[in-house]
């Protein structure tokens, strides 16, 4: 069996029409709904892109071994699900960026990679002042649909699709995409094609009881000067984008039906988190930040045998895309993970009702290297650039990217900060998260409840024992 990852970077599952939005217009994950399997409650395990890679490759949460940062990638003496499959005789092929290896390990874990630039505004895509520098909100990007740095990878992996010859090695194709990340844009028609108007109301600003920086990233990026109309356009944007997106994905399948591919080959469309994208007043994520917009993606899995159009409404974590695909391929992990198998699922299996998801984010300050503007990217220090107010608050306002954690079932979401404002939705009464009932003195008993819950949880999950064993006493002479 082959398979190919298709992650678009920022892409929320409630902006995808499968998902249920009424004005998304992506045919293409919806067909591969249709023939697979979709997971409604996919959340990530961190708000950021590297480290929510990191732990799709490991089984790993973040506080397992700090991964946490965009600047901690996975290094050699750590396990990771591609170093897995190269080992069991699987050819790695990789168009997109890095948010994931060290320099060390990538070359170890990958046979063939390349990247591509052209068509994606970049982080210095606006000057101080100018509009959009605030908002991300950006033109239409020029060029054709075929022209765009994302489309060039697509059309890379179309390639090597095509190449494929009987009795090759068995190959992997990660696809890892920039959009539909802000800067907020995408080539026309896609760029307009969502009327402002249609929008349906966004989640609103200014909500009592809500995280400090909640109201510090508006001031920092100046966004309570942004006029509502230009938040209206922000989230139809990022709905063209994601259709865009879903147009490349319309590319990639008819290349794996064309070839004869697709009949055994699995197929992963995810995403490595969310965007606000205009809800809540705000724009990109924040580290700390676990609200659904962020931490619920899509995952549509489409694999040889499995159920057609089977929906999986029970709560499943995004690393465990690292067990499912072991054991499609036939391999044993040798470390210690947390990461559940989903293959039954793909069979037509249920989901676990009672199962807990969790995210973390964040910060110490015990961990000043961590911060972002502080010694590790220069645009964040860089005051011409997008991402400099971001760094310049985090070095100003610390506690307002301190260390979170998230428990997230069906019916509840709590969020412990230690340093900060917590949290507890009623997802029943509130699927919007608008309510923050963490001090309701109604909710007392269940949130003593989950504390304990979260509590186990960082108990059981503390460490990771090696697998192997260390000889004790003296080396021999």
């Amino acid at each position: 069996m082959n398979f190919v990852f298709f992650i678009p970077d920022e892409l929320r599952a409630e902006s995808v029409a499968c998902y249920g939005h009424p004005l998304a217009q992506t045919p293409h994950f919806d067909r591969v709904a249709d023939e697979g399997a979709r997971f409604d409650q996919c959340h990530v395990q961190h708000t950021v892109c590297s480290p929510s890679r990191c732990s799709l490759m490991t089984g790993w949460y973040p506080h397992n071994a700090g991964h946490r940062t965009l600047w901690h990638l996975l290094r050699p003496h750590e396990p990771s699900l591609f170093r897995y499959l190269k080992e069991a005789g699987y050819r790695i092929e990789w168009y997109g960026k890095n948010d994931l290896y060290s320099q060390e390990y990538f070359p170890g874990v990958v046979d063939h990679f390349a990247d591509f630039g052209g068509g994606h505004a970049g982080p210095n895509a606006f000057a101080p002042g100018a509009p959009g520098y605030f908002s991300f909100l950006h033109a239409p990007f020029g060029g054709g649909l075929h022209e765009t740095g994302d489309m060039l990878r697509v059309q890379a992996g179309i390639d090597f699709l095509r190449a494929q010859r009987p009795g090759d090695a068995p190959f992997v194709l990660y696809l890892p995409l920039s959009m539909p990340h802000p800067p907020y844009g995408c080539p026309r028609p896609y760029h307009d094609m969502i009327n402002p108007a249609d929008i349906p109301p966004l989640r609103p600003a200014n909500l009592p009881d809500k995280p400090d920086y909640f109201d510090l990233i508006r001031r920092y990026r100046q966004l309570a000067q942004v006029p509502a109309e230009v938040f209206a356009k922000i989230q139809a944007v990022y709905l063209g984008s994601a259709a865009y997106v879903d147009w490349m994905l319309g590319q990639l399948l008819a290349a794996l039906d064309e070839t004869g591919l697709a009949e055994d080959t699995c197929l992963v469309v995810t995403s490595d988190h969310g965007d606000w994208a205009g809800d809540y007043g705000l724009v990109e994520k924040w580290p700390s930040a676990l609200d659904d917009t962020l931490t619920r993606v899509p995952l549509i899995i489409r694999a040889p045998g499995s159920r057609a159009r089977h929906v999986v409404h029970e709560p499943v974590e995004f690393f465990d895309i690292m067990a499912t695909v072991l054991e499609l391929a036939g391999i044993e992990a040798r470390h210690t993970h947390f990461a559940q198998s989903l293959a039954a699922q793909l069979g037509g299996a249920p989901g676990d009702p009672t199962r807990a998801v969790y995210a973390e984010g964040g910060y110490d300050p015990h961990e000043p290297h961590a911060f972002e503007g502080r010694g590790n990217a220069a645009l964040f220090r860089d005051a011409t650039n997008l991402y400099y107010p971001k760094g310049l608050q985090q070095q100003e306002r610390p506690e307002s990217v301190c260390r979170a954690v998230m428990l997230r079932t069906l019916d509840y979401k709590l969020v412990r900060r230690p340093l900060g404002v917590s949290e507890l939705y009623d997802l029943r009464a509130d699927p919007r998260e608008l309510r923050n009932v963490y001090a309701d003195p109604a909710y007392a008993v269940t949130r003593a409840r989950l504390e304990a819950q979260l509590l186990d949880w960082y108990i059981r999950t503390a460490d990771v024992v090696p697998v192997g064993e260390d000889p004790r006493g003296l080396p021999p002479q």
